[in-house]
């Protein structure tokens, strides 16, 4: 894959296009083959794509386990991105955290190192994300993780996280039809040096003209429920000819599936 990026202000080359792996952890997906995943991955390899994204909360870390599998003997090609979650945000899990996401991609390092969702999201208990800082400094220094990033931040979240340390990306929902970051934090990214690796780009495959005005999941699939596909906008899901669309804001990055 041509032209290679820098992640942030960090010695990280990644490809344009990231290759996301919510589904490869099965939870909140169904008709997942791990087989299947791991194959893609290597198709993706093979493709020129060379960054890889994923999370402990995937599956609780099958995903990671499953790029480890995929990536076996080729760790040096590839770029792996894992997120710790909101509920693991005190320093001490940070740690636990990062030392259990490790193990299950099998190395001994990460190449990006997220904050998945701010503290207090989901219920989870409020953590001064200084602390939470700290940590991620630390594993830094020790050199368990490269660089860190965060995700679904905003802009006036990134600019508190940056007061502790550097931020070398936002991951933030974008496609067609959720543009909210280029109002908000997508401008500080590009005045920062932020990359920003977009996540759901294809709107979880709406965009890819996959489903019609009245989709239908199986039981345990998260879209029977998600927004996405409810009422409110059902002509999008119609594929129809169309040019591609423009390209996106100059300031825009890496766009991550």
């Amino acid at each position: 894959m041509d032209s290679m990026r820098r992640l942030g202000n960090s010695d990280i080359m990644i490809s344009p296009v990231v290759m996301g792996l919510w589904q490869a952890g099965k939870e909140m997906w169904t008709g997942i083959d791990d087989g299947e995943i791991r194959k893609s991955i290597r198709a993706a390899v093979d493709a020129g794509i060379n960054a890889f994204d994923t999370a402990e909360m995937y599956g609780k870390g099958h995903s990671e386990r499953t790029l480890a599998a995929a990536t076996a003997g080729i760790r040096d090609k590839v770029v792996y991105m894992t997120k710790v979650f909101s509920n693991h945000l005190a320093y001490d899990q940070v740690i636990s955290a990062c030392d259990r996401s490790l193990a299950n991609l099998k190395t001994d390092r990460i190449d990006l190192y997220q904050i998945h969702w701010p503290s207090g999201s989901f219920g989870s208990r409020k953590v001064p994300v200084e602390e939470t800082m700290r940590a991620m400094n630390d594993l830094k220094t020790q050199g368990k993780i490269r660089a860190i990033g965060v995700s679904n931040f905003s802009r006036a979240q990134i600019e508190e996280a940056a007061r502790f340390g550097s931020i070398d990306s936002l991951q933030p929902p974008y496609s067609l039809f959720w543009r909210q970051a280029e109002s908000d934090a997508l401008p500080y990214c590009a005045a920062n040096n932020i990359t920003a690796l977009a996540y759901s780009p294809m709107a979880q495959g709406i965009l890819a003209g996959r489903f019609g005005a009245d989709p239908r999941f199986e039981k345990g699939d998260h879209r029977s429920s998600h927004r996405l596909f409810g009422p409110e906008i059902p002509p999008a899901r119609i594929p129809a000819p169309s040019p591609a669309p423009a390209a996106p804001p100059k300031y825009w990055k890496t766009p991550a599936p």
